[in-house]
């Protein structure tokens, strides 16, 4: 009897949970499609605005605009996905961030980050999105897989004298089983060589709500924590470079297990 009632009360919440994933991507794909041509057509008066109003250089006001644009498509999905943070208030900048990577989706919840200026190091494929090039070049958005490290180091060193962040996805793609993979070392050699502390930043949820490979959106609980900075100081040489790496990649992996609960 209780075999078949749970059997019965599964069933009943897969129904309710594809209902609730139809009625999440007919909403969220037309509003999406609306909020980013919006931003496109706003985009040349919204920037000289931003410009006059704060004094900002366009650099500086793309990347907040950037922002607005992700915490839109926050609320876009907030009716289906609960989101919380953790432990954001507390970062000190300038700080370079890294961050676990499930989902396409990830970066748009960065945009719950409570400052702006923030410059992304990605790979060369975000910059192929063709609606979003122009916008990550005038953010000084770097393609870490195509540009010359002393590019790197010299909009990352201008970016921290302003007190700005550089965010890195050290694993360099979106993980499959929702397990941190092998880091790079771009961040960990940005670290050392400036001597600005890193921020390991956890997120959970995303691969649930828009697993890789997929384009339907699910239900989900998204969490995005940070964790203590790791100051590279102590990190010295090439053998402290890949422990200052694995360092921080155990403190994350720590923190996700603990986040993502048992299986």
């Amino acid at each position: 009897m209780k075999s078949s009632s749970s059997n019965r009360h599964r069933g009943q919440v897969s129904v309710s949970r594809r209902i609730q994933a139809l009625v999440l991507n007919l909403m969220f794909y037309p509003l999406m499609a609306l909020w980013i041509v919006l931003g496109i057509l706003l985009s040349p008066f919204l920037i000289l605005f931003w410009k006059i109003l704060t004094g900002w250089d366009v650099g500086r006001v793309m990347r907040h605009l950037i922002s607005i644009h992700g915490y839109g498509l926050i609320v876009i999905v907030s009716p289906f996905v609960s989101f919380q943070t953790e432990g954001l208030a507390g970062i000190k900048r300038p700080c370079i961030l890294v961050v676990n990577h499930l989902s396409f989706f990830d970066s748009y919840f960065l945009a719950a980050l409570p400052f702006h200026d923030g410059i992304f190091a990605v790979g060369a494929w975000p910059f192929k999105m063709y609606w979003y090039t122009l916008f990550m070049r005038l953010a000084r958005y770097l393609d870490i897989e195509t540009s010359d490290w002393a590019d790197v180091m010299k909009t990352c060193t201008e970016t921290f004298a302003k007190q700005g962040t550089v965010l890195f996805f050290p694993e360099g793609h979106r993980s499959r089983d929702g397990k941190l993979q092998p880091f790079y070392s771009g961040a960990f050699r940005l670290a050392q060589e400036t001597g600005i502390p890193i921020v390991p930043l956890c997120i959970t949820g995303t691969d649930i709500m828009l697993p890789p490979g997929h384009s339907l959106l699910y239900p989900a609980s998204v969490r995005l924590l940070a964790l203590d900075p790791v100051d590279p100081s102590g990190y010295p040489g090439k053998a402290g470079l890949a422990e200052l790496r694995s360092e921080v990649q155990r403190r994350m992996a720590r923190k996700l297990e603990e986040m993502q609960g048992p299986p």
